[in-house]
């Protein structure tokens, strides 16, 4: 699976060199590849680019694989799952990145498996470093292709979280917007902390209602009919008036996190001062997280393994084979998470 970024038509099956061996000493068999649309706007929009010096970039950043090889005393045995983590620091490298914390970049020279200058995981087999692998439990199975996008919500609920102790705080209602996947499993792990949740979408009927309403969790088509102000908003669709309108649901002290981005040029007019007075006097905060460090990663496969598997398995709504893997790119709207079966 490879394109050329941001040239729409590019996206082909390509044969592919054998991963090399400068690419970590971990050797995968590659098993599912999540689809997500950073995928999409890496091929039509340009969001992301080559590694140097090659025209085509092997596409791909939400894994699921088997060990095949992996030296002694790294942790990992053939046959063990594993997930890849995504972002890789930068090698100058600057001060988050020294700490593991490349997914706080400070001088923006990361790279990205699938996304930015670093091959993805949609190719049969790849590579990685052991201390880029993290391991899946067995009993999750293909559920472990959850945990990458499960990644960047633990981190979100943990800047949540952080910031909320800047002071007293003790949550109980959150409003999450977006029921796709990022949203459902935001939605997750507020339920799994005891809050009462509220998920916004616009299905009036499907999948994405009853896996809410499933979940323990409220599910509504308009900030409405929520009803009430909410101590955590997750913006998960780049849309700036549902992010304008979480922002004024917010309880005082509250905390907006914005996950969701829009590559639309379009321009929102808001009364700004008015917004700005209520945040003010609400002593409430809004921050934006993007991307995962491996910590964040264990947390989504504890979160994954806390969890219904039943209610997991139903966010996975497609399977394509690697053969008609592009298929995977034509979302219709009861698509949650749509997979790549790297072995069909």
């Amino acid at each position: 699976m490879t394109a050329i970024p941001g040239k729409p038509g590019s996206g082909e099956l390509t044969e592919v060199p054998e991963p090399a061996l400068a690419d970590g000493s971990v050797l995968v068999d590659a098993l599912l590849l999540g689809i997500c649309g950073t995928d999409l706007e890496v091929i039509e929009h340009g969001l992301g680019n080559q590694p140097p010096g090659e025209e085509r970039l092997i596409l791909g950043h939400e894994s699921l694989g088997r060990v095949l090889e992996a030296p002694a005393g790294t942790g990992l045995e053939p046959g063990d799952l594993v997930a890849g983590i995504v972002r890789h620091p930068d090698p100058v490298p600057c001060p988050a990145c020294a700490r593991g914390e490349a997914d706080f970049c400070r001088n923006g020279l990361y790279t990205e498996r699938g996304i930015r200058k670093r091959h993805g995981f949609g190719a049969e087999q790849w590579r990685v470093d052991p201390g880029f692998a993290v391991e899946v439990p067995a009993e999750l199975g293909d559920l472990g292709v959850l945990v990458e996008p499960g990644s960047d919500v633990a981190k979100v609920w943990e800047q949540v979280e952080m910031i909320g102790s800047r002071s007293w705080y003790e949550p109980a209602t959150a409003l999450i917007t977006g029921a796709g996947p990022i949203g459902l499993l935001a939605a997750l792990l507020g339920v799994q902390r005891g809050l009462e949740v509220y998920v916004l979408d616009q299905m009036e009927e499907g999948v994405k209602p009853s896996l809410v309403r499933d979940l323990g969790a409220r599910y509504v088509t308009s900030l409405d009919q929520v009803g009430e102000q909410v101590d955590v908003a997750i913006e998960c669709t780049g849309v700036g008036a549902l992010a304008y309108g979480a922002a004024r649901l917010l309880a005082p002290a509250g905390v907006l996190c914005l996950i969701g981005i829009s590559h639309r040029e379009a321009e929102l007019s808001v009364a700004y001062e008015a917004l700005n007075r209520e945040l003010v006097m609400k002593n409430a905060a809004i921050v934006g997280s993007v991307n995962a460090a491996r910590r964040h990663f264990v947390d989504a496969v504890d979160a994954l393994l806390e969890a219904d598997r039943d209610w997991l398995g139903r966010l996975i709504t497609r399977r394509v084979p690697l053969t008609r893997w592009q298929d995977a790119l034509d979302r219709s709207p009861d698509d949650v998470k749509v997979v790549v079966d790297l072995q069909g």
